[in-house]
């Protein structure tokens, strides 16, 4: 996490394509495809589809900066080369509010999957543990956070895998004779018609939150030009996954079943009555939080770092400990994270969904940002001309869907306020940097 870390690059094309596995299977997926799928049915792998597209060109854009020159930062330093100060300062800004925001809801979903198990401990008390253990892998440094990360892709892709194994042995009548059988769309293939697809494709983008992370990380690669190629590979593998596990499980259990509060691989595997695979996934479910509130925690104390060393942020929070590991931005993260944490177990359920809601939606301005600095800086063929406007056109259509939705729209005026409150102190500060000019 040092900013000599990109002059000793040492990860394979291969091993961030593991990496960036790890980092997008995460509750995104496991749980808020639920959301989708409540509002859409089975028209919800088209969106699977359409959000894939769009998050391959926002990572391929991102990739082929990373490929032209790798830079500590990522992302924040590309929009700072392509438009100046003020984008940088509101990009790194952006995104470590966006997950600041969403750090509370990911503990609270890994508590409350805990609580399956174990429902008379009190929320707080697992939201706590989890903190603990998250902050005690990043303390491990880069190469620690890695190799779990790593592990967890592992474990989450074979218990996507299993899923679809079992599947297929029901539908072929080895298992589950006395209760399942297969749950056609009996004409319901868009359950909220057009407008039901439309405000589901937020969620859908969810999914595949962790390319920002990925991005992070490309910059140990030992030949940055194999950024565009891991993430090809990875995003591949992981909408082939995403696309059969979740048609598979809408064709286990009846429609009306799923709803936003379950996991829909748990609600698919209760209707075969299996009660052992549902102990085992809500096992899953809490290593898939829980390896995305790691990547969280990592993600944001090195965009501090690096916030703070380009003057956007008080210079103690470069402070770094002699493992390389900058300490003062943990720490920042680490009162921020309590903060967030403190929110979601005090606030109305319904207040907190619309800041989680902006989080995700600050977190696709993020991805907007990316699209929109690969324009200025790369010389782009006509074929990555149309990527781009698609990706920007794929993002903004996600975004304003939450309009026609009831329960995202208040994120959307929320992640608006945030956006007013980067825009205010941008303001002040402009003055500042031009003084100093």
């Amino acid at each position: 996490m040092s900013s000599q870390s990109n002059a000793k690059g040492h990860l394979s094309w291969w091993k961030l394509a593991l990496l960036g596995m790890g980092f997008t299977t995460g509750t995104g997926f496991f749980l808020g495809s639920s959301m989708a799928i409540e509002k859409s049915g089975f028209s919800v792998l088209i969106l699977f589809l359409l959000a894939a597209v769009g998050t391959y060109f926002v990572f391929d854009a991102l990739a082929n900066m990373i490929a032209q020159h790798a830079e500590q930062g990522s992302f924040r330093t590309y929009s700072k080369k392509a438009f100046g100060h003020w984008a940088g300062f509101s990009h790194g800004w952006m995104y470590w509010l966006s997950e600041m925001l969403i750090l509370g809801s990911q503990l609270t979903a890994i508590g409350l999957f805990t609580r399956y198990w174990f429902p008379q401990i009190p929320l707080w008390i697992l939201t706590s543990v989890y903190a603990i253990l998250g902050i005690i892998v990043v303390l491990l440094g880069t190469k620690g956070f890695e190799k779990v990360e790593n592990a967890f892709a592992v474990i989450k892709v074979s218990a996507i895998l299993l899923f679809i194994v079992l599947a297929c042995l029901v539908f072929s009548g080895v298992l589950g004779k006395q209760h399942a059988h297969m749950h056609t769309p009996d004409g319901r293939i868009f359950l909220d018609g057009a407008l039901g697809l439309w405000t589901s494709l937020i969620y859908v983008f969810f999914a595949f939150a962790g390319i920002e992370v990925m991005g992070l990380m490309a910059s140990q690669l030992k030949h940055p030009q194999d950024a565009p190629k891991s993430g090809k590979v990875m995003l591949s593998i992981v909408t082939v996954l995403y696309i059969v596990s979740i048609g598979l499980a809408l064709f286990l259990a009846p429609m009306e079943n799923f709803n936003s509060k379950q996991s829909p691989f748990v609600t698919a595997l209760k209707d075969l009555k299996f009660e052992l695979i549902v102990h085992i996934f809500n096992g899953v479910l809490i290593v898939a939080g829980f390896s995305s509130l790691v990547a969280s925690l990592f993600s944001v104390t090195q965009m501090m770092y690096t916030i703070a060393k380009a003057g956007d942020a008080p210079h103690i929070l470069t402070k770094m400990s002699r493992r390389k590991i900058p300490y003062t931005s943990l720490i920042l993260t680490v009162c921020g994270m309590i903060v967030s944490i403190v929110i979601a177990l005090v606030l109305p359920e319904k207040v907190y969904e619309y800041i989680t809601t902006a989080g995700g939606l600050m977190l696709l301005y993020s991805w907007l940002f990316m699209v929109f600095s690969a324009r200025k800086l790369l010389k782009l063929s006509v074929w990555g001309h149309i990527k781009t406007i698609a990706a920007a056109i794929l993002i903004v259509i996600a975004a304003i869907g939450t309009l026609f939705d009831k329960t995202s729209r208040p994120g959307f005026f929320t992640s608006f306020a945030f956006l007013a409150i980067i825009a205010i102190a941008l303001l002040f500060l402009r003055k500042r940097w031009k003084r100093a000019a």
